[in-house]
């Protein structure tokens, strides 16, 4: 029995990177050897087994056939004459399909090291084709690794994936989680170019206008490192529509089946984009109360805080400044809900209907009061 470490971590370590995960595989074993050895059996769909102590993954070593479409269809095999080689090679790219032995010693069976050095995304074998979450992988690892290329080979097999359809039996979960994985890392819009170069952006985001203006501003809403619902809401601004026009936005969220707080976001920055925009330039009183309750600012600063994030990546025409957030409209913000809400209706306690009009009014006229101050 022989373990090694695999994948990614190998990757990294050779790369200078730092290691976040190591996954193991074991060669030579059988399930009732691991159990024996105080492992602790995880896996669903083939043994995996949780070392003792480090707690880190542990696969035995397998094969794997293509039973169905999409990459739910697949029949594992393990026995303790699966052999290292015969392991690696199901694995996506050769980066990914090198192991590190006990002895420090590297096993790089199809070119992984080759290809660190010049920079290729290449896949190992065929078995690529049979797995279609492949393509968003290759696509994610574009975005963390932006000074790789992907392969002539390996695109042209990534766009014939597409034209067979394989791309279409994606689940809308794993989709989602691929595509906010990349919006992570340094470069997204490597991500999205990958995609657009063999054909599997049109059938995921059909809707996006993958042009300049979009590229520019999802890489610099990661440079500025803004968290997830930012990105993805600079990136549904990147939707081919009319200012405002929401119905795009609800139509990618809902068919990616993306979180609520992700769809929210986005679906208030594309509404306010303009206006956001123009009211950071020339403020006017009444408007951004009107806009601070649109977005339930009162209840949820947090939130306007990151549209307005948000909105200073994805209107870079309008000159927006970098701290948008902390010039005007968070001033402005903090005056109006300073308003003390019940002190007013205390005041107009016999004629209820005023108060809701009394409090915007005293909203107004505080927010009146902070934008005079700043002029």
């Amino acid at each position: 029995m022989r373990s090694y470490v695999v994948g990614g971590a190998v990757r990294d370590q050779l790369l200078g990177l730092p290691v976040q995960d190591r996954d193991h595989v074991v060669v030579g074993a059988t399930p009732e050897q691991m159990l024996a050895a105080g492992f602790r059996p995880v896996g669903k769909d083939f043994p995996v087994f949780l070392h003792p102590a480090t707690q880190e993954e542990y696969a035995l070593a397998r094969t794997e056939r293509k039973t169905a479409r999409g990459y739910h269809g697949f029949a594992f095999h393990t026995a303790p004459d699966v052999t290292l080689e015969q392991d690696l090679v199901r694995r996506d790219l050769t980066i990914n399909a090198m192991a590190l032995g006990e002895d420090g010693a590297i096993v790089d069976p199809y070119g992984g090291q080759r290809d660190l050095r010049e920079r290729v995304f290449r896949h190992v074998s065929e078995a690529f084709a049979e797995d279609p979450v492949r393509i968003l992988r290759v696509a994610r690892f574009a975005a963390r690794l932006p000074e790789f290329r992907v392969a002539a080979a390996t695109n042209a097999l990534m766009r014939r994936m597409v034209d067979q359809g394989e791309v279409d039996a994606l689940v809308p979960e794993r989709v989602w989680q691929e595509l906010a994985r990349g919006l992570m890392e340094v470069r997204p819009s490597r991500m999205l170019a990958v995609l657009d170069d063999c054909g599997a952006l049109a059938r995921i985001l059909p809707e996006l206008d993958s042009g300049a203006r979009t590229v520019a501003m999802i890489d610099e809403v990661a440079r500025r490192g803004h968290p997830l619902e930012v990105r993805f809401a600079v990136l549904m601004c990147g939707l081919v529509a009319g200012e405002g026009d929401v119905a795009p936005v609800q139509d990618v969220c809902k068919r990616l089946k993306a979180p609520n707080e992700c769809r929210d976001l986005a679906l208030m920055t594309v509404r306010e984009l303009g206006l956001a925009a123009r009211q950071a330039g020339a403020p006017d009183a009444p408007a951004l109360v009107a806009l601070f309750q649109r977005c339930d600012a009162f209840r949820k600063p947090e939130r306007f805080v990151q549209m307005l994030q948000a909105a200073a990546c994805a209107a870079p025409d309008a000159g927006l400044p970098p701290g948008l957030e902390e010039a005007r409209l968070l001033p402005a913000l903090a005056a109006a809900r300073g308003v003390d809400a019940g002190e007013i209706a205390q005041r107009h306690a016999g004629n209820k209907e005023q108060i809701p009009h009394a409090v915007h009014a005293g909203r107004v006229e505080a927010v009146a009061a902070v934008l005079d101050a700043m002029r």
